[in-house]
């Protein structure tokens, strides 16, 4: 109890130093696309080392950068052993989405207004940086006596897939943790989310004159019928009841769409991406063959029509393996105890890096710093907001829960 208290009053005492850092940490920029990511990288370990942790930088290789559609990125990891025993790994990116339109401040500014920061990645999820920062640092500085060590991830590819951050980590052997925590939100402990397949579809016709139509194969005219097809199918998925609380259904739609030649001629090609979300309940292979298959039917029906395939991203859905149920609880507990109210679990229907660590076995969860829901953070979305005293609830949590995981035995 004397710990646990010395914990939360360092975490109190520190109040403004991890919103300053926050607020740095949204200032510079770090949208993904383009992905030019190691400048934020840098600006970040210079502000870890600030705050007197010790900080690894890990540049990617340019091909492994190039080959996942960014143009710069660094992986940074923080480690301070307490003792013999489990790695405990808090993993959060720094690579956000751009800004967009809409704002009604600077989304790089860093602005405070009623107790909100403003900003992109103000919540998702520069603001876990900072939690988990101070959270390592209340353990350090009150001479916790654990058995284990703690470590910090932060990576820069969340938003396109994560293979460049948790993915190379783990994948080269960088850090190998017992136990994992990514970021999300305080008031629920996420412990499973639905995983993402995109394909292309590239349609293929005849060009023509405009003035003779029927002398080709119009491309254009065949997109519309495979983007019903696609919008029929996805009117299926609702039938498709997950058993995730948290988690409806499957879904599927048309995000991007390309073609043509120009207006006085029949377009000879078309191209489409499509974004189908796969539950914790479904088989992602089993997901994307079917999905295929919908395109090859539709393709089937048309005249001098043909459509190639490519997968663009398959993420894989997150779901707990043996031992998630321990480190969900202790996280559980602890935010119940520092929030004052329930906190349970829960299911999420987005994708993040969690799966990155569940899928090598690593006992996984998801909690962080702020509000109820992704809307009311706003999340992707323009006025991106966190409420700052759940910078504190999370790093208090975070140390606190460390406290039960590694407990000096």
């Amino acid at each position: 109890m004397v710990m646990e208290t010395a914990i939360c009053k360092y975490v109190e005492e520190h109040r403004d130093d991890a919103v300053s850092m926050l607020a740095e940490l949204v200032r510079t920029p770090s949208d993904n696309p383009p992905g030019d990511c190691a400048a934020h990288a840098e600006r970040t370990a210079e502000l870890l080392e600030a705050a007197g942790l010790t900080v690894e930088r890990h540049p990617v290789p340019d091909e492994v950068v190039k080959r996942h559609g960014m143009i710069s990125a660094t992986n940074l990891i923080v480690r301070h052993r307490f003792g013999d025993g489990p790695v405990l790994a808090l993993n959060a990116h720094g690579d956000v989405v751009p800004p967009g339109s809409g704002w009604s401040t600077d989304p790089y500014g860093g602005e405070i207004r009623d107790g909100w920061m403003y900003g992109r990645g103000a919540a998702v999820s520069k603001s876990d940086i900072a939690s988990y920062a101070f959270a390592m640092k209340a353990l350090i500085e009150t001479g916790a006596k654990l058995d284990g060590t703690v470590e910090l991830h932060v990576t820069y590819d969340e938003e396109i897939g994560g293979h460049t951050g948790p993915g190379y980590i783990l994948s080269q052997g960088l850090s190998k943790p017992d136990y994992a925590v990514c970021a999300a939100f305080s008031y629920a402990v996420v412990t499973a989310h639905n995983g993402c397949l995109h394909l292309e579809a590239r349609i293929k016709g005849k060009s023509a004159h405009a003035a003779m139509p029927t002398t080709g194969h119009d491309a254009i005219a065949a997109l519309g019928q495979v983007i019903g097809a696609i919008y029929d199918y996805g009117d299926s998925l609702t039938q498709r009841k997950s058993t995730f609380d948290g988690i409806d259904h499957p879904t599927c739609i048309v995000g991007l769409v390309n073609g043509g030649i120009n207006t006085n001629v029949v377009a000879d090609g078309a191209t489409l991406r499509i974004d189908r979300r796969i539950t914790p309940d479904e088989d992602a292979d089993a997901v994307e063959a079917e999905l295929r298959e919908v395109l090859a039917e539709c393709a089937s029906r048309l005249d001098g029509i043909s459509i190639e395939v490519e997968r663009i991203l398959l993420a894989r859905p997150f779901k707990p393996v043996e031992g998630a149920d321990f480190l969900a609880d202790s996280i559980a507990k602890r935010a119940c105890q520092v929030l004052g109210e329930s906190v349970g679990t829960t299911a999420v229907p987005l994708y993040t890096d969690a799966r990155h660590y569940s899928e090598q076995g690593i006992p996984t969860v998801m909690y962080g710093a702020g509000p109820r829901t992704l809307i009311e953070a706003n999340g992707h979305r323009a006025d991106e907001r966190l409420p700052l005293d759940t910078l504190a609830v999370s790093s208090k949590v975070i140390a606190l829960a460390a406290c039960d995981l590694l407990r000096a035995r």
